[in-house]
């Protein structure tokens, strides 16, 4: 795309996703997400009657004088947004790519996070990190975090899953939500140890976006050369082979049993994205279901 191109997507999804999140996802995502609660503010002189639990030790013993800590109430959030940007999301056989799934949905929670003048920040990730925007407030920071989810072009063209959560906990030093968008094509022990790390560390959403071609192929007399997006690899599929089907079938069904038995452990609730579906449906179910736990 040119760059007049880019500038009429990027204002095509902000008229879309500022009208969603006004009138669907601003008070989903507000009742969903609470902020931090309190943050470190200074230390000050003891004072009989405080609350001796707030007494700092470390500069009590320095001093010879007892200092309390004190902490300023926040709701300020960390929204950070990891998106696969590999091979595999330039795929889609319905009315959009992976790709362009995962950029509404990065705007989408982008814009939610706007609303309630929370940071935002990126991670575009294959095999290698892409690209890392630290977070920060403001439209003209989220308007440019979508213009590089829909015009970036990755120099990789395989998934790290693991690379990405590593650099996550490495960067983002601060509790914040992560919202991980993929098609987790990878198999589960290649990230798992990451995995575990970062949903301990972040309130950390999965989102996997998938496509109904890669689950079952239409029964057809045809025979067609395909090329592996992320490897390269070229080989003949013949559409009227039921065995393939069945291979297929098989794969997802042990893809799913194998994500579950990481996502429940870990309390992570994963959003499940189809690119022959609307988009927002699911996230906004998704926010009711996590709202509804909360107040219980």
């Amino acid at each position: 795309m040119d760059t007049a191109e880019i500038l009429k997507k990027v204002r095509q999804i902000e008229i879309q996703t500022d009208r969603l999140v006004s009138e669907t996802f601003a008070g989903e995502y507000l009742s969903t997400f609470k902020g931090q609660g309190i943050e470190f503010a200074e230390v000050r002189e003891y004072i009989p009657g405080d609350d001796v639990r707030s007494i700092d030790w470390n500069v009590t013993a320095r001093t010879g004088v007892p200092y309390i800590k004190k902490f300023n109430e926040t709701r300020e959030l960390t929204l950070m947004i990891a998106c696969d940007v590999s091979g595999s999301q330039q795929f889609g056989s319905r009315s959009k790519f992976k790709q362009q799934a995962a950029a509404e949905l990065s705007a989408l929670f982008a814009f939610c996070a706007l609303q309630n003048n929370d940071k935002v920040g990126l991670l575009l990730f294959s095999d290698e990190v892409e690209l890392y925007v630290p977070p920060r407030k403001g439209k003209k920071h989220i308007l440019r975090l979508i213009r590089e989810l829909i015009a970036f072009e990755p120099r990789h063209t395989k998934t790290n899953l693991n690379l990405c959560l590593e650099t996550l906990i490495k960067v983002q030093k601060h509790s914040a939500i992560v919202v991980l968008i993929s098609d987790f094509l990878q198999t589960v022990p290649s990230f798992e140890k990451a995995f575990k790390l970062a949903a301990k560390k972040f309130d950390l959403i999965p989102v996997r976006i998938q496509d109904p071609l890669e689950k079952a192929l239409p029964d057809l007399p045809l025979c067609l050369s395909i090329t592996d997006p992320e490897t390269g690899e070229t080989d003949e599929l013949c559409l009227s082979d039921g065995a393939l089907n069945r291979q297929l079938s098989q794969f997802w069904a042990s893809q799913q049993k194998d994500l579950e038995g990481l996502f429940t452990p870990c309390k992570t609730e994963p959003i499940l994205i189809d690119t022959s579906a609307n988009t927002a449906d699911p996230v906004v179910r998704y926010f009711k279901r996590r709202a509804k736990k909360i107040r219980k």
